[in-house]
């Protein structure tokens, strides 16, 4: 029997972030909606992660997500998506227990910190924001994200592993495409898989929809793809609709 879909919900703390910046009056009550939604648990972020956005300082970053974190405690497991050693210890001193970083453990504090926290996601990407769009150069794509997995999961020290294959990070159309279609290698690999295509812009460039909003139906489109391959990790902005889907797949394929 398949194990049963994680559903992740986003709350940014991020006014510059691509979807949901700036969107919501109050972070706090839009976190306690999605778990009304049936969130399995929160990834909280406070520095956006999108191509082209620009760093900010660790107290900025801290000042952001450790109230809504704090605000969270005793409800549903935490995710700190963080790039920064001390914007995670803080997290985890309020009761966050998973660790989100989307430069896939690359820097030598975040290796260090990874230690505390009983599960930690490694994304594949490259380089910074500002600059992963310009290292788009891969041999074939689907090896090259499997072979760095790989290699960095032994950096990564925290007590459960789940692999990220960074769709939309320091990755053209025809790279997220190719992952898309690939999953399954993945989802063979000796760590779970979480994907996070939620209202990315690839969806918008397939399906020539420019803003966002309109990418809900191409959101869900994608989960379905990833779990009918074996994925069963989802980070999203819907969760109610994405809990549908993935309980609908489960209950229709008698898994």
């Amino acid at each position: 029997m398949q194990s049963p879909s994680i559903v992740c919900g986003v709350v940014n703390a991020t006014p510059d972030s691509f979807y949901d910046g700036g969107r919501y009056d109050n972070l706090v009550e839009q976190a306690f909606r999605l778990i009304e939604h049936g969130a399995d648990w929160l990834d909280i972020g406070g520095e956006s992660t999108r191509p082209g956005a620009e760093l900010i300082s660790t107290q900025e970053e801290m000042d952001r997500v450790l109230p809504i974190i704090e605000a969270l405690q005793n409800t549903v497991p935490i995710s700190i998506d963080t790039t920064k050693g001390a914007v995670a210890l803080g997290a985890h001193k309020l009761g966050a227990t998973i660790l989100n970083d989307v430069r896939g453990f690359q820097d030598p504090e975040m290796q260090e910190v990874s230690k505390i926290f009983d599960m930690a996601i490694l994304m594949h990407s490259r380089g910074r924001p500002r600059t992963m769009q310009s290292q788009t150069q891969y041999d074939n794509v689907v090896i090259n994200v499997r072979d760095w997995f790989i290699e960095q999961v032994q950096f990564c020290h925290a007590k459960n592993i789940v692999l990220d294959p960074g769709i939309g990070f320091a990755k053209e159309l025809q790279h997220n495409v190719e992952l898309m279609r690939h999953l399954h290698i993945f989802a063979e690999m000796d760590y779970p898989i979480m994907l996070g295509t939620s209202r990315k812009s690839f969806i918008g460039q397939l399906l020539n929809l420019n803003h966002p909003d309109q990418r809900l139906a191409g959101s869900l489109g994608t989960i379905a793809a990833a779990w009918v391959q074996g994925i069963r990790i989802f980070r999203v902005h819907d969760v109610k609709e994405t809990k549908d889907l993935v309980n609908m797949l489960q209950i229709v394929s008698n898994q």
